[in-house]
């Protein structure tokens, strides 16, 4: 099993609205692409310095699915508005 894990910086402007959105969108993606086995979002309660502002947690069977996955048009659609309200984000893959 592959896991995927991004983490996200965001704008202050609209901070809170934008957790809600990207959170919304984000869990919409197992029901549209099929490589997706699961995808868990979660939005950071934690106001240090260190910390990002929102994750996520996805598993696929395969790299070769998280490859598809990360060119599909729904997830491009998602990471397109991401873009727009994200100062940074951090990834890690690794198989479980």
């Amino acid at each position: 099993m592959i896991v995927h894990i991004v983490m996200f910086r965001l704008k202050e402007e609209d901070k809170k609205v934008s957790q809600i959105k990207i959170k919304a969108v984000l869990e919409e993606l197992p029901k549209k692409i099929e490589e997706l086995i699961s995808m868990e979002v979660g939005i950071n309660f934690d106001e240090s310095e260190r910390a990002f502002d929102l994750s996520l947690y996805a598993t696929f069977k395969t790299k070769e699915d998280l490859k598809t996955y990360a060119i599909h048009p729904e997830h491009l659609k998602v990471v397109e508005f991401i873009k727009s309200v994200a100062l940074e984000s951090k990834v890690v893959d690794y198989i479980k």
